[in-house]
C-alpha cells in the first residue's frame, strides 16, 4: 500500500506566554516564565497558590457572550487556536472536500471547571435539581472539536482522545494515520486544557504533584534541576493543520514542515508514577523512530515531557540516553514546560509547536530556571540550560507521557 506523506500546513497557539503562535514562539526563544499568582479564584488555603495562566485574555474578544456561555473554557480554547490554525493555513472553504476534511483533537480533563461549578451550586442548594441544560454538552470532552467541526462544516472523523498529558500527540498521531492511509486530505488537530480551578489545583495538591514554590513562582518550573519540587499546571491549546502532501501542492498551501512518524506505549506500571526503568519512555521513542523510519543519530532536538518533577525528569533522561547512546550528548534536549507550565492534554500539541518553530527558525527554546545541577542526571547532555541555541534542526521529536502510563511521541522533517 502506497502510504501519503502528512506535512504541517497552519499552527495556532493560545498559551500562558503568548495568546497567538507568533507570540508564544518570540517567549519561548526569550526564556519567559508563565508562572504567577491565581487569579481565577482565592487559593489562599491551597498548598499551591500560583499557576500558570493566560494573561490578557478575553473570550468576547474572539466570539459573542453568548456562544461563549454555551462552552467551558477548555472548548473556548480549542476554537481560538484552531480558528488561528485555519487561517494561518490559508484554507479555501469552499474549495475543499469537507467530507475528507476532520477534526481529532486531545484534552486529559475536558470541562472540568463546568462539572465543578454545578456540583457546587448543588451543593449550596436544598437539594432540588436545578442543572444548566447545558452542562453536559460543556463538560464532554468530545465537544471541543464538535464545535469546531460545526463552525466549518468539516464532516469527516471527528473525536478527543482521551489519554491523560499524551492526549494532544495521540491526537496527533491518529491524524497521521488518517491522511497516511488516505481516509482524510486534511484534519485540524491538537489539544486544549483549562484546569487551573479550585478541582483542578486542589486535586494534584492532593496527589503532591505541584511545585508548593509559593515565594518564588517564576521560578518553580525547574525541569532538570535538582531542586525542583512538582510540575506548574498551565492552561491553554494548541492546533495544527495536517495536510496529505498532495493536498497541501495542490492548493499552494505554505509548508512548515512533514509530520515523518509517531510512537505509542503503555508503561503497564502504575496510575501516576514513571517506571523505574523507563521501559516504555524507551519503546515509545522507539517505535516513533521506526515508524519513521529514521535512525537515532538523525534526530537533532527532543523537547522532552520534562515536567520538573523528581522521578520524571531523570527517568525520561536516561531512557534517552539508552535509546540515543553516544549520539544523545549531540542532541539539543529541551523542557518548554519551563515557561509555559504543564497544560495536561494539550502539552503535546504546544510543543509540537515549539518543535516545528525550531525547524523552521533554526533555533531551540531554553529549558529555563537552572540553578543546581542534578548530580543524577549525565552532565555530558545538552539541556539547552537558559538560553536558547541556535543550530540547524533538520528533525526534531516531542515527547508526552501521561498518568496511567500513557506515552506518546512525534517527530517532525524539515519540509525539502
Amino acid at each position: 500500500m502506497n502510504l501519503k506523506r502528512v506535512v504541517v500546513t497552519g499552527l495556532g497557539a493560545l498559551t500562558p506566554i503568548g495568546n497567538n503562535k507568533d507570540a508564544y514562539w518570540d517567549a519561548l526563544v526569550a526564556g519567559v516564565s508563565g508562572a504567577a499568582p491565581i487569579t481565577y479564584f482565592d487559593s489562599e488555603k491551597f498548598k499551591t497558590n500560583f499557576a500558570c495562566e493566560l494573561k490578557n485574555f478575553e473570550i468576547t474578544d474572539y466570539m459573542d457572550r453568548k456562544s461563549a456561555r454555551k462552552m467551558d473554557r477548555f472548548a473556548q480554547y480549542a476554537m481560538v487556536a484552531s480558528d488561528e490554525a485555519i487561517l494561518d493555513a490559508g484554507l479555501n472553504l469552499d474549495k475543499i472536500d469537507k467530507l475528507r476534511a476532520g477534526i481529532i483533537w486531545g484534552a486529559g480533563i475536558g470541562g472540568l471547571e463546568t462539572f465543578q461549578n454545578e456540583a457546587i451550586n448543588f451543593a449550596n442548594g436544598d437539594g432540588t435539581p436545578r442543572f444548566n441544560p447545558f452542562f453536559i454538552p460543556k463538560m464532554i470532552a468530545d465537544i471541543a472539536p464538535a464545535n469546531i467541526s460545526m463552525k466549518y462544516g468539516f464532516m469527516g472523523p471527528n473525536y478527543t482522545t482521551v489519554s491523560a498529558c499524551a492526549s494532544a500527540a495521540n491526537a496527533m498521531i491518529d491524524a497521521m494515520n488518517y491522511i497516511k492511509l488516505g481516509y482524510c486530505d486534511l484534519v485540524i488537530t491538537g489539544g486544549s486544557e483549562a484546569a487551573v480551578t479550585i478541582a483542578g489545583i486542589g486535586g494534584f495538591n492532593a496527589m503532591h504533584a505541584l511545585s508548593v514554590r509559593n515565594d518564588d513562582p517564576k521560578t518553580a518550573s525547574r525541569p532538570f534541576d535538582a531542586n525542583r519540587d512538582g510540575f506548574v499546571l498551565g492552561e491553554g491549546a494548541g492546533a495544527i493543520v495536517l495536510e496529505s502532501y498532495e493536498h497541501a501542492i495542490d492548493r499552494g498551501a505554505t509548508i512548515y514542515a512533514e509530520l515523518i512518524g509517531g510512537g505509542l506505549s503503555s508503561d503497564a506500571y502504575h496510575m501516576t508514577a514513571p517506571h523505574p526503568e523507563g521501559i516504555g519512555v524507551k519503546a515509545v521513542m522507539e517505535n516513533c523512530l521506526r515508524d519513521a523510519q529514521i535512525s537515532a543519530v538523525d534526530v537533532d532536538a527532543i523537547n522532552t515531557h520534562g515536567t520538573s518533577t523528581p522521578l520524571g525528569d531523570v527517568a525520561e533522561l536516561k531512557a534517552i540516553s539508552e535509546v540515543f547512546g553516544s549520539h544523545a550528548k549531540s542532541i539539543n534536549i529541551n523542557s518548554t514546560k519551563s515557561m509555559t507550565g504543564h497544560l495536561l492534554g494539550a502539552a503535546g500539541a504546544v510543543e509540537a509547536i515549539s518543535s516545528i518553530l525550531s525547524i523552521t527558525k533554526g533555533i531551540v527554546p531554553p529549558t529555563i530556571n537552572h540553578s543546581t545541577p542534578d548530580e543524577t542526571i549525565n552532565p555530558e547532555l545538552n539541556l539547552t540550560l537558559n538560553s536558547a541555541q541556535k543550530r540547524d534542526v533538520n528533525i526534531a521529536m516531542s515527547n508526552t507521557f501521561g498518568f496511567g502510563g500513557h506515552n506518546a511521541c512525534v517527530v517532525f522533517r524539515k519540509f525539502e
